[in-house]
């Protein structure tokens, strides 16, 4: 008992999983598991990795400050992770399902999206307090295992343009990565093989750095980027036009988090 209590002081309220070196077939490190700190800081590299294209992508097809968009995400996930007490291991970034709107209400500028965008949120709000008052039967009625596979199965399948048009840019450099990705998933030893993404993105660099791939705009883009900055701010505006059609993002919203909560849940 006491060595348990000392394990969770030190892993910040987590438990050790094992001896936080391997998981055994068929075993899932639980929410308030860890494993040893090198590897936790591996995972969640490999997370930041995976989850940053995608919420980075969103702002630059919309326009909208990415910097602002990151702050946000950061500031959601913490608070979901405070609401759940860190029972629902999931993380917060942006939603495709925002582009159609915001590119068919680019003319309204962007206090007017940006009160859609605060009308879906308050919205999504009121969902979950009627989820709370009537139980989560209310969203396994209207939104049946189908449906919400379907709606998650589509947001992957919106990005293969994107991730065709990058590889198209540098082939080579495209099919190293991911071919270090596959390689790695498939043959890697124990944990090895669960930090493919990280492993294939190093790889990428890496072959990039020393053909040339890399390029020099880029380079210097990333040398003179502020490290510590404030994002830009803005005050909504809210327009009934902009704020109906923001508002249908709502179902897929729910279908969308209920498909993630339920896959987690299985595992």
């Amino acid at each position: 008992m006491k060595e348990q209590l000392r394990t969770r002081t030190a892993g910040l309220g987590w438990t050790l999983h094992g001896d936080g070196r391997r998981v055994a077939d068929g075993e899932v490190v639980a929410p308030d598991e860890r494993l040893s700190w090198p590897r936790t800081v591996g995972i969640g590299m490999q997370h930041v990795v995976a989850m940053f294209g995608a919420t980075l992508l969103v702002p630059t097809i919309t326009g909208f400050p990415v910097t602002t968009t990151l702050l946000f995400s950061g500031v959601g996930t913490a608070l979901f992770l405070l609401i759940t007490r860190g029972r629902v291991p999931s993380y917060l970034g942006s939603s495709f399902a925002f582009i159609a709107p915001l590119t068919a209400s680019a003319a309204e500028g962007p206090a007017a999206q940006l009160g859609g965008i605060v009308a879906v949120g308050l919205a999504l709000v009121l969902v979950g307090l009627v989820v709370r008052a009537l139980g989560s039967r209310v969203v396994d009625a209207l939104m049946p295992p189908v449906v919400t596979g379907a709606i998650v199965a589509l947001i992957g399948l919106n990005l293969a343009p994107v991730a065709v048009g990058s590889f198209e840019a540098q082939p080579l450099v495209a099919a190293i990565t991911l071919t270090a990705i596959l390689l790695v998933t498939v043959l890697g030893p124990g944990l090895v093989g669960r930090l493919g993404i990280l492993v294939g993105v190093v790889v990428g660099w890496v072959f990039a750095a020393v053909t040339g791939g890399l390029a020099e705009e880029r380079v210097t883009a990333l040398r003179d980027a502020a490290w510590f900055g404030l994002p830009e701010l803005r005050a909504p505006a809210f327009e009934l036009s902009v704020v109906l059609l923001a508002l249908p993002v709502v179902v897929v919203l729910v279908a969308e988090n209920v498909g993630h909560v339920k896959a987690v849940a299985a595992m």
